[in-house]
Order: C-alpha cells, then structure tokens, then sequence
C-alpha cells in the first residue's frame, strides 16, 4: 500500500478525495438542513448537460459542468422559491433536460472517444494535476464563503422568517447557498460521478445529525466522516480492484445502516 500511494496518480487521488469530502461535509451540512436533497441530485444530473455542451464545442468539460451547474442551480432556486408545492416538478423537468441534452450532444459529437462513465460514475484514479488546481480553488471559494456568511446561513436554515424581520435579505442568501451546493456538486463529480454524488453529500451530514448537538459540531462531524468515506473507499477500491465512486457510496450505506441499528437499539434500551 506505501508502494502503491508513492505514485503519482495515488496521490493526486488522495488529495482530490480530501477535497471532496471536505467540500461535500460542509455543504452537505446545509443541504440536510434546508432539505435541499432533492434540488441537489437535480443539479447533479443537469450537469450532464454541460458535458455534452463541452464535448460538442471542443472546451473543458469541468467548465461546461459548473457553467450548466450554476445555471441550473439558479433556475431551480428561483423556481421553487416562488411555489414549493411544485418544486418536485421544476426539479424533475430541469434534470431530465439536462441529462437528455447531455446525451443528445455526445452522440453528435464527431470523433468523440470520451468515456461517459466517469462523468456519471466518477473516476478518482484519473485526477490530473491541473484539474486539483481547480478543485482546490473551488474549495477555497465555497469555505470563505460559508465562514463569511455562516451566521446567515444559520439564520435562513432554521428560521427565515426571524431573519427576515431582522432584515436579513432571506432569498440572496438561499440563492447563495444553492450556488454553493453546485459548486460543491463540480467537485465531487470527478471522483463519485453525477449519479451517485446525492450519497455522498447527504449520508455523512445525516449521520452526523444524529449525534451533534448544533450546526458547527454537525458540520465538522459530517467533514470527518466523508473524509472517513472516501478514504476507506479508496483504499477498499485499489485493493479489491473495485471501482473508486460506487466503493466509496457503498461504504457510506454501510455507515447509514449502521448508524441506523445503533439509534434502534438506543431507543429500545
């Protein structure tokens, strides 16, 4: 295992799982809290659409998926801010659309050879150096803005009509917090793939719900169980010659059914 994590791309996949986990422990955090699960999976999955704009127009497809993630995350935003009763249908809508253009687009690319599972399934392995920049810049970006804005996200989390009155402007913050959570969504794609990035960034935050007796100790919980996850997922992938994303998602369903059986037997007792 030492032999094998002095290579090259071992590290640079350690290193974009660490992003990753802290990206998607903080965010994650908000995402359970706000009940943002749904809209998340829904920006997850309109990505696709941004990939496939990237393949047809020759650019980087990391840029096509946050350019249609932010979009997206907007629109969705906007949309179920002025009628949640259907919020369920404008996600629905908007991820379909976007996972058919995404298709539609690769299919007409002339030449095209890239591979669509690592878009959808994730491929940590494959980390080039360049692209831990980006990541790392994102995640930069999404931590200074939690830190500046925390006591706001607090407010709008669990009680937006006190923070209106306080004058808190309730719908920037929230439209905030949804770019936030696509930003988060680009990250985590590249090593647990659009499908199943909702697992990763609702089951370490739901956990740590269960056990933390506020918001900052619920997210630095979640932040050190995804780093658990995606650790022990690498790790269990490389050595069993499994594939990294869905490794890393089985282990956290472990982790859920096991936290799961611990609150049963508490109860009990």
């Amino acid at each position: 295992m030492l032999e094998l994590f002095s290579m090259e791309f071992m590290q640079n996949a350690l290193v974009a799982a660490v992003f990753v986990a802290v990206a998607c422990g903080v965010m994650g955090t908000f995402v359970v809290v706000n009940r943002l699960t749904a809209l998340s999976g829904g920006v997850a999955h309109a990505s696709f659409g941004g990939v496939g704009l990237a393949c047809f127009f020759g650019f980087s497809p990391m840029l096509g998926a946050l350019g249609v993630a932010l979009g997206c995350a907007m629109l969705m935003g906007a949309l179920t801010w002025q009628d949640r009763k259907k919020s369920d249908t404008f996600i629905g809508i908007i991820w379909a659309a976007g996972m058919a253009l995404g298709v539609i687009l690769t299919d007409l690319t002339p030449g095209y050879g890239g591979d669509m599972m690592s878009f959808l399934f994730g491929s940590l392995l494959t980390v080039p150096t360049d692209l831990l920049y980006w990541m790392g810049a994102f995640l930069v970006l999404i931590l200074g803005a939690v830190i500046v804005c925390f006591q706001k996200f607090l407010a709008i989390s669990y009680d937006p009509e006190f923070a209106r009155v306080r004058g808190i402007p309730v719908l920037n913050y929230y439209m905030l917090l949804i770019a936030l959570v696509a930003l988060t969504v680009v990250i985590a794609v590249q090593a647990v793939g659009m499908i199943l990035v909702i697992a990763l960034l609702t089951i370490p935050a739901y956990v740590a719900e269960s056990y933390a007796k506020n918001l900052t100790q619920m997210m630095l919980l979640s932040v050190g169980l995804s780093l658990l996850l995606v650790v022990v997922g690498l790790l269990l992938a490389c050595h069993l010659n499994f594939v990294v994303g869905p490794t890393i998602i089985i282990c956290g369903v472990i982790l859920y059914l096991l936290n799961f059986v611990v609150k049963k037997l508490s109860r009990s007792r």
